[in-house]
């Protein structure tokens, strides 16, 4: 194989990706209006339900917009050689591979993440300001933005070092220290998340004495669930959208619920939310979704480590032989395999989120489960009746009519 075939291979598989996410979506996008089925018939009275058609519709035509600015973009840095521009200027102001890689990927993020931030800002300031979500300022905005950026740029970028560093002195057989410091940060993020980079951007407060910690206690207590940690964050200072969520493990494991969501739901329904939380816990699924993130991985890592020092890898991109080089290459061209890998996550989360539904009917009541997840759904203008394929290929949950048919059984 010839580098110039290896390019239109990449090139290839750029445009399909982005042809079957626009079929996928116009698909989905033609099921909007239609009739909502008897289980969800209550979820949004005559005038709500307009609503909710029109924030789909714009958020269609936005996301179509963006993803295709983003493919011209892409292809046009890729036929005007915008890789090899890049690497040559790197390699003009350092001969250390780990300093040129750095300096490679900061100006790429960098230069993406300028040419994007209008369209985010639109999308905050405009489109999520017109349906009411929107509660950050354009100060907090910017503040979030460049937070970002050092976080990217501090643990991204050690990240990136040592594994440039790894494949420097291990070569073919990097693959095996990346992977044990993948899995490290993995493993060191899903405890600590919530302790260390949630505060960088939130303020969490421990859950006020009340009928609600109370009820959360007694429900805790019933189910044999260790639990000393239950927080409030502040989510309505960027959205009016509620959420809640579990995080860490052992004595790092705590509840974190959005503010919105204790202003939105009632005591039982808030309760019931967390026993869908707690019925991932009881039935492993975090620990699998931890393990097999790791695995998969390691998968890729290896396979990584067969391909890059193949120099028709940075050949096809039109630059010398280089670890970063190949890395975008590859990237590109495992992207097939990683779609399936993603594909069979989404089948087995489904798969989990019914079984968490379960445990929180079994231990507290299929009733205000079901009331909750409709008053969420309502509350961020959900789709009620996305396409089948369209749920297939991007849901990590069942719809909501699915949900509740389980739960009514």
């Amino acid at each position: 194989m010839t580098p110039t075939i290896l390019f239109y291979i990449i090139i290839a598989i750029l445009i399909i990706n982005f042809i079957f996410d626009k079929i996928l979506d116009f698909i989905n996008a033609k099921h909007f209006g239609d009739v909502l089925p008897k289980e969800v018939a209550d979820v949004y009275d005559k005038t709500e339900y307009i609503k909710s058609q029109n924030y789909k519709k714009i958020n269609f035509r936005f996301n179509t917009i963006t993803s295709t600015f983003s493919i011209i973009l892409t292809l046009l840095f890729f036929f005007l050689d915008g890789f090899k521009i890049v690497d040559d200027y790197a390699r003009n102001i350092s001969d250390d591979n780990i300093v040129i890689a750095l300096i490679f990927f900061g100006i790429i993020m960098l230069g993406s993440d300028i040419l994007t931030t209008p369209f985010s800002y639109y999308k905050t300031f405009v489109i999520e300001d017109k349906f009411g979500f929107n509660k950050s300022t354009k100060k907090l905005f910017w503040i979030d933005k460049l937070k970002g950026w050092l976080m990217t740029i501090v643990i991204g970028g050690l990240i990136l070092s040592l594994i440039v560093w790894f494949y420097e002195f291990a070569r073919n057989l990097f693959w095996i220290y990346a992977w044990g410091l993948v899995a490290l940060f993995t493993l060191f993020m899903n405890m600590f998340y919530s302790t260390l980079i949630v505060p960088l951007f939130n303020k969490q407060t421990p859950l006020k004495e009340g009928a609600l910690k109370t009820e959360i206690e007694q429900f805790a207590k019933k189910v044999n669930f260790k639990l000393d940690n239950i927080f409030v964050i502040d989510g309505s200072k960027r959205s009016s959208k509620a959420n809640a969520y579990f995080a860490g493990f052992g004595k790092t494991k705590r509840i974190v619920l959005y503010d919105t969501l204790i202003n939105d739901l009632t005591t039982k329904e808030i309760v019931a939310v967390l026993a869908h939380e707690v019925g991932h816990y009881k039935r492993k699924h975090t620990i699998f979704n931890l393990i097999a993130s790791i695995l998969l991985t390691g998968l890729t890592l290896y396979i990584l480590s067969l391909l890059i020092s193949n120099p028709l890898l940075s050949e096809a991109l039109g630059t010398q032989q280089s670890f970063h080089i190949g890395l975008i290459a590859f990237g590109i061209l495992y992207s097939p395999i990683s779609e399936i890998t993603g594909l069979l996550m989404n089948i087995i989360s489904r798969k989990f989120e019914y079984q968490a539904d379960d445990f929180a009917k079994i231990n507290y009541g299929a009733t205000p489960l079901v009331s909750s997840l409709k008053k969420l759904s309502k509350n961020s203008l959900s789709n009620l009746t996305p396409h089948k394929a369209y749920v297939f290929m991007h849901y990590s949950h069942p719809t909501l009519r699915e949900r509740i048919v389980n739960l009514m059984k």
